[in-house]
């Protein structure tokens, strides 16, 4: 609804009056508003009183032709400097009319137009940032909440002189309290009184987050109307940044009430909300210069950055202490989980991080209690009411006869609650309660007769009385604090920590055989998944010289043995680590059935985890199919391999030919050679060196210390996998990621090499391979992927961290696993897609070209 200047607010318009389209300005000073190419297309119509031109007159003119050219530079300037819709710059002391007294000026935007707003400047006011850093000084030496009020209040008299200023805080209900004053002698005192909501509209709170300052020089000053009042398009002149805006007739008229003349009020914004006010008052015209409000402004601003920081550091030492007892609370029902049914212990600790005056415990049906509770009647009602109100989040009110309107024993007893449900699938909770407190509360004039009834019906009038007036509230706790409920959610979380290590120990030896079972199942999926990626990978590097049946055959042949030999050396010792010393005997006998005395090894009994037996049965392999096919094997040579462990931990192996043929350095890199300069420093993240000396080829590898021990899992979350679809196959869409780039992550160098070919056969523009959550980390800060596919288990680690960093960038991704339908997501990924090993050019199209429908806004595919 818009409202012309003019028009009547009642009961049906006042909490909606548009009070930024009022149309007219304060007659302090004068406003012009310009096009694009700085042409007045209106102005106040008291123009004239300051700059000796009418308003009509400059109207279609450049306002060039009314200011001098020094002052329209700058203002050009600072308009130029504009930033963020609520942005106002400001020029003091400006020779702005030629012949005429400086002016100070404002410049802000609306509505495509550029404002302009001067008034009469006075005398330079001294150097403001001296006074307000010595002002800011007295408030950081001020020790508590009280004195640091005070002395606001006392700080922006001293730059105003306004006859009383106040501190106005607002409650969560939109009602405020007056919490500090400064005033002149022998005009009463307001602090302590509370003002309801109504008193400020919601558009008047929505502007004061937008102009921090707003000046009401004299309640009977006419104001200056704004011509043409419409634009060509029939717009007001939207003026919510504007510094000399008219005034609502409705707050006029609540001024006059008050018997005041004159206010100011500066916005106290705390963590980006309207936390209160500076409001003056006063009883006589008063208009602070624009210099001196712009520094009561910034002085506000210091305010509230001194008040937030004050908040969150107390904030933060009160939730540190329900942390330590969080803490203790976890320790003791460790060592004895009977304490949870005990409500005197759990009263006790509770209590002494949330003030309460009793506890309840209801956990399936049974009722313990502390101090002030209701009745095992009530109880059961509030209860009722908690599981449908709030079954899974803290809940609290000070007004119990809201929640339960029929717990006739309730306000007998307590009038407040805290309730933290303890879980998920029964309404099991702990509810703190409070007494009634009946106190007596002093408003400025009585909050309840806004209206009152004339000729013309009901309409809104200001209280005409603003004595103060009590008003005794019972059947009220005291409210449960924002800081209380934060404190509550950690409780909560850990009180449902420890009921559910309760109800894991009952049901502990029930669940055993079943969790074993399906344990067992995963990890098989898990290994058989993981197998066939590696041997499709095989298949698809392993591509001979001469490019015949029988040498692929031979090739793929020998590379499965020297995995399947290690797969039946680790699986012999139950997926344990394995002897390498075992690894290099399987080879010999392989490939040396008639002298396998020709590979000589030595270093000693060294375990190897089956990742790492794994990888080197190909290393190895390859080396040794190498050296019989054109080293010292295929001669009369011989081969020495020796190991040791350094004082890191670090294994280090050496391989060294002697007495073969003189050796050549190769001039292909065939998939061999990237075996054994790639694997262990992609898949171990070890290091790895070959020379191919004329003597003969020696090889050096070292693998990382942790790889000499076995490693442990992660527990995380479950997730189910999308089953494909029944029926006939969908072929897979083509070129589905042209001009993707792609981030895959995988620690395993063959389903890598064989994921890149996948992914580049799709159309991707580039392909990032990383092997670990650090490279692939950096791969992100160095150049953006625009989708990206990842390996859930890296070894001992997990792909998560990097999920994380995708999903605060915004880049799309999806998971890869092995373990089938056991595969688990943490909390914050569930419901992400998850592809099943082994990679084919099928189901990676099917989920990638889903993950870009998705990003698009698409309906997915099935994946």
């Amino acid at each position: 609804m818009i409202r012309a200047p003019g028009e009547a607010v009642d009961l049906t318009n006042c909490d909606r009056e548009p009070i930024h389209l009022l149309g007219a300005i304060q007659p302090i000073g004068f406003l012009v508003s310009l096009t694009d190419d700085w042409t007045v297309d209106r102005a106040s119509a008291n123009l004239e009183v300051f700059t000796g031109v009418k308003a009509a007159d400059l109207i279609g003119r450049p306002f060039g032709d009314l200011v001098d050219p020094e002052a329209l530079h700058n203002l050009r300037n600072r308009a130029a400097m504009l930033l963020g819709d609520d942005a106002v710059e400001r020029l003091f002391h400006c020779r702005l009319i030629p012949g005429r007294k400086p002016f100070d000026v404002a410049v802000h935007l609306s509505g495509g137009r550029t404002i302009i707003e001067a008034q009469p400047s006075s005398e330079p006011g001294g150097d403001a940032t001296n006074t307000v850093r010595s002002m800011v000084a007295r408030l950081d030496r001020t020790p508590d909440f009280p004195r640091f009020f005070n002395e606001g209040a006392r700080l922006v008299r001293a730059l105003t002189d306004f006859d009383r200023v106040m501190i106005y805080r607002f409650a969560e209900d939109g009602s405020g309290e007056v919490v500090a004053e400064a005033c002149r002698a022998g005009i009463g005192s307001f602090k302590g009184l509370h003002y309801p909501a109504n008193d400020i509209p919601r558009q008047a709170r929505a502007l004061y987050k937008r102009n921090l300052l707003r000046i009401i020089s004299d309640v009977d000053a006419e104001p200056a109307p704004v011509v043409p009042a419409r634009d060509s398009e029939g717009r007001l002149l939207d003026l919510s940044l504007s510094v000399l805006r008219s005034v609502s007739p409705i707050h006029i008229e609540y001024l006059r009430n008050m018997g005041v003349r004159a206010s100011m009020s500066i916005s106290i914004i705390v963590d980006g909300q309207l936390w209160g006010l500076f409001a003056c008052h006063h009883y006589s015209p008063m208009s602070p210069t624009f210099e001196r409000r712009s520094v009561c402004e910034l002085l506000a601003q210091m305010f509230s950055m001194r008040l937030e920081s004050r908040e969150r550091k107390e904030l933060v030492e009160f939730e540190r202490r329900a942390r330590d007892i969080s803490d203790q609370l976890l320790g003791a029902v460790a060592s004895d989980d009977t304490l949870l049914n005990d409500p005197d212990w759990l009263s006790d600790i509770l209590t002494s991080a949330i003030p309460a005056d009793g506890v309840g415990v209801w956990i399936k049906g049974s009722q313990a209690s502390s101090g002030a509770t209701p009745d095992a009647a009530d109880m059961r009602r509030i209860v009722a009411r908690l599981n449908e109100v709030s079954p899974d989040r803290v809940y609290a009110t000070d007004h119990i006869a809201e929640l339960v309107p029929d717990a006739t024993s309730v306000p007998a007893s307590v009038a407040g609650l805290l309730a933290i449900p303890i879980s998920r699938a029964a309404p099991n909770f702990v509810i703190l309660f409070r007494r009634e407190l009946v106190r007596s509360v002093s408003w400025g004039g009585d909050p309840h007769k806004p209206v009152t009834y004339g000729p013309n019906g009901p309409r809104l009038t200001p209280r005409e009385s603003f004595a103060e007036w009590k008003e005794t509230v019972k059947g009220r706790a005291r409210p449960f604090t924002a800081s209380e409920l934060r404190v509550a959610e950690t409780l909560r979380a850990t009180l449902v920590e420890v009921v559910l290590r309760m109800a894991d120990a009952a049901t502990l030896q029930r669940q055993q055989a079943s969790e074993r079972q399906e344990l067992l199942i995963a990890e098989l999926n898990h290994r058989v998944r993981n197998i066939l990626g590696v041997i499709r990978g095989l298949i698809r590097q392993s591509k001979p010289h001469d490019d015949t049946i029988e040498s692929f055959v031979k090739l793929v042949d020998g590379r499965i043995h020297a995995l399947a030999r290690a797969h039946n050396q680790i699986t012999d010792d139950h997926w344990g680590p394995a002897p390498i010393q075992a690894l290099i005997d399987a080879e010999a006998a392989a490939f040396l059935a008639d002298r396998p005395d020709r590979i000589r090894s030595q270093g000693g009994h060294v375990l190897l985890n089956p990742q790492a037996y794994s990888t080197m049965a190909l290393v190895m392999h390859e080396l040794v199919t190498n050296s019989a096919k054109y080293g010292s094997l295929s001669d009369q040579g011989t081969v020495d391999i020796t190991w040791k462990v350094q004082s890191d931990g670090d294994l280090l192996v050496e391989w060294t030919e002697r007495g073969g043929p003189p050796v050549k350095t190769p001039t292909r890199k065939g998939f061999g050679t990237t075996i054994i300069d790639r694997s262990v420093p992609y898949d171990l993240g070890g290091e790895a060196s070959i020379d191919y000396a004329p003597a003969g080829v020696t090889a050096r590898l070292r693998i990382p210390a942790r790889h000499v021990s076995q490693s442990g899992g992660e527990h995380v979350p479950r997730v189910r996998f999308p089953r494909p679809s029944i029926g006939h196959p969908t072929p897979p869409p083509s070129a589905v990621l042209t001009g993707e780039r792609m981030l895959l992550v995988e620690d395993s160098l063959i389903i890598a090499l064989d994921a890149e070919d996948v992914l580049t056969r799709l159309g991707a523009s580039a392909v990032m391979t990383a092997s670990t959550v650090e490279a692939a980390l950096e791969v992100i800060e160095s150049g953006a992927p625009s989708l990206a596919m990842l390996d859930i288990n890296l070894g001992d680690r997990t792909s998560y961290a990097v999920a994380d960093r995708l999903r605060a960038l915004g880049i799309p991704y999806i998971f890869a696993s092995g373990y089938g339908e056991q595969t688990t997501l943490p909390e914050a990924h569930v419901g992400r897609a998850v592809l099943q090993k082994p990679y084919t050019l099928e189901n990676v199209a099917r989920a990638l070209d889903a993950l870009r429908n998705e990003r698009a806004g698409a309906a997915p595919a099935p994946v």
